[in-house]
């Protein structure tokens, strides 16, 4: 037996008790939670609008090339889901359902199902979430309670456009995803 071998056969020897896991308290959160996850949108750099906006905002932003895998608003989509995402490149705006909404943090829980391809909600210059307001949780504890287990497949959580900074604390908007966020709740 080497020391190797005889250490690790002597950690294995120790007694260690056995004990149970914490508790996890409930968490709460005061509120309105369409107002609260409002906020946390805001905060985040992101933006609330109404179903009417939406297609005010594409004529005023004159998207060109935009995908919408979201029911209620298909008929803005003026091209069709791609096999490869390569193909993506140039997609001015992404519309896609949301699951649920997280009111602490703003973030908006996208899953494999409603996105189509995994690059999209980073490919596209900008983004569109239509999201239930009956989706909303009040905190992350509810969202991971959620998602469970079982969740198999690709998921993210979304709350706002994509930030980054460097060390010199110059935030750039848009240099890993999309540029704007828009919400939709319905």
């Amino acid at each position: 037996m080497n020391s190797r071998e005889q250490i690790l056969s002597k950690i294995k020897t120790i007694p260690r008790e056995k004990r149970s896991l914490p508790e996890i308290p409930a968490f709460s959160l005061e509120g309105d939670l369409i107002k609260l996850f409002t906020q946390s949108i805001q905060a985040n750099k992101g933006e609330i609008v109404g179903e009417g906006e939406l297609a005010d905002i594409i004529a005023q932003n004159n998207f060109n090339k935009i995908l919408s895998l979201a029911a209620p608003f298909e008929e803005f989509s003026n091209t069709d889901l791609p096999a490869d995402p390569h193909q993506l490149k140039g997609l001015d705006l992404a519309i896609v359902e949301g699951q649920f909404g997280v009111a602490e943090n703003g973030a908006i829980w996208l899953a494999d199902e409603n996105m189509g391809l995994r690059a999209l909600p980073f490919i596209t210059e900008h983004l569109v979430i239509v999201l239930e307001k009956k989706s909303l949780l009040a905190n992350m504890h509810e969202a991971y309670k959620k998602i469970g287990l079982t969740h198999s497949g690709f998921g993210l959580f979304i709350a706002g456009p994509s930030k980054t900074a460097d060390i010199e604390q110059s935030l750039v908007i848009g240099a890993h995803g999309a540029k704007s966020l828009r919400v939709v709740l319905v």
